[in-house]
């Protein structure tokens, strides 16, 4: 358990950092701080362990005053990723991650062996350890970021905005492996962003602090959507918090209608009449493009079809939810969202009206 206890961090100019902060961060929990620049959220959570020290109040670990902690045993036993991941240029992966249990008297031979397992645990190819910083991706140096907190199996982890500089897609990809790493490992996580999707993504719980370092919320991200504490709250979400709610609604029931489909080999030989689309898919049976009598066309040039990367738009998943239900249908050129199994095998579309109409149920039914 880490608990901030009326804690203010003020600094000799007069700047107050953190103001009074009193939260919770029970044993197992992903909470995550978000805010704005200059609000207090990195602060606090540097709070933790001690590379900032509080002015007043008291921040209690497993119900120890950290200001009473020797500071190097309490750091070693909290794992801290942040941007960029920090890695060391000069060691290879296997000696980065196996920094922190060398530290702490383990033989650097078992150390670089344990190392191997933790490269493989989140997601990474256990034949890039011997590869420098340089030589990888910034979503795999991420990665390796993850693998050296990981490395000595700490209760708590801080993670300082550590997905701000990679791309879009890496960022997604590296927010679901947080994800299954916690649902796996069930670590005590204080994450820190500026981003509100992914804070409402990753938190059990969402601290959303304000000018000043003032604590304006502390929910579950579901109560921050549905009950905003004040305006400053209900801004910094954003207008769309009703779409964005719909996150935490599943999309099951919905009515499942039929797609036409063509193996990209039978592509040329389409026939499309006007305002007729049909979904192209790759020979394993995953879902591939939408084209139109246009798209055969240009097919036929050489050139793409649109949009081959995601079927021209997003694919509810097994799971999926009420949210990405309606994305799908919305960002199809067919109006027809692609639904797809466990393994990529397009079972039908949906409609927009029918997640919109079954939406309107479940909130009639409450």
């Amino acid at each position: 358990m880490i608990t901030f206890d009326g804690v203010t961090k003020k600094y000799p100019d007069g700047t107050v950092a953190v103001d009074d902060l009193t939260l919770d961060v029970p044993d197992g929990t992903l909470a995550v701080f978000v805010g704005p620049s200059g609000c207090g959220k990195t602060t606090s959570m540097r709070m933790i362990n001690r590379m900032i020290d509080p002015t007043s109040g008291t921040l209690t670990v497993d119900g120890k005053d950290v200001t009473k902690v020797d500071a190097v045993k309490l750091r070693l036993g909290i794992g801290y990723v942040i941007q960029s991941a920090g890695l060391m240029p000069h060691l290879k992966v296997v000696d980065n991650v196996a920094t922190v249990p060398v530290l702490m008297g383990e033989s650097r031979r078992s150390a670089r062996k344990a190392a191997l397992g933790v490269l493989e645990r989140v997601g990474l190819d256990p034949k890039l350890a011997d590869r420098y910083p340089a030589q990888l991706s910034g979503g795999q140096q991420q990665r390796v970021g993850v693998a050296r907190a990981l490395a000595a199996d700490p209760p708590i982890l801080l993670m300082d905005e550590p997905f701000s500089a990679v791309d879009p897609v890496v960022r997604e990809e590296l927010q679901v492996e947080i994800l299954r790493l916690q649902s796996e490992l069930r670590k005590t996580i204080v994450f820190v962003t500026h981003d509100i999707d992914e804070a409402l993504k990753l938190g059990e719980k969402v601290a959303v602090f304000g000018r000043g370092g003032k604590l304006q919320q502390y929910d579950a991200p579901r109560r921050l959507l549905s009950n905003p504490a004040n305006d400053f709250v209900a801004g910094f979400i954003g207008a769309d918090r009703g779409y964005r709610g719909l996150q935490f609604t599943p999309g099951t029931g919905l009515p499942l209608h039929d797609l036409r489909t063509v193996s990209e080999a039978g592509v040329d030989a389409l026939d499309l009449g006007p305002d007729e689309w049909a979904l192209v898919t790759r020979a394993d049976g995953s879902p591939y493009a939408w084209i139109d009598v246009n798209g055969v066309g240009l097919h036929r040039q050489g050139k793409s079809l649109y949009d081959s990367t995601i079927a021209g738009g997003s694919l509810l998943v097994p799971n999926g939810t009420m949210r990405l239900a309606l994305d799908a249908a919305l960002s199809s050129p067919a109006g027809l969202g692609v639904v797809v199994d466990d393994r990529q095998q397009v079972i039908g579309g949906v409609k927009a009206d029918d997640v919109i109409a079954a939406i309107k149920g479940k909130k009639g039914s409450t």
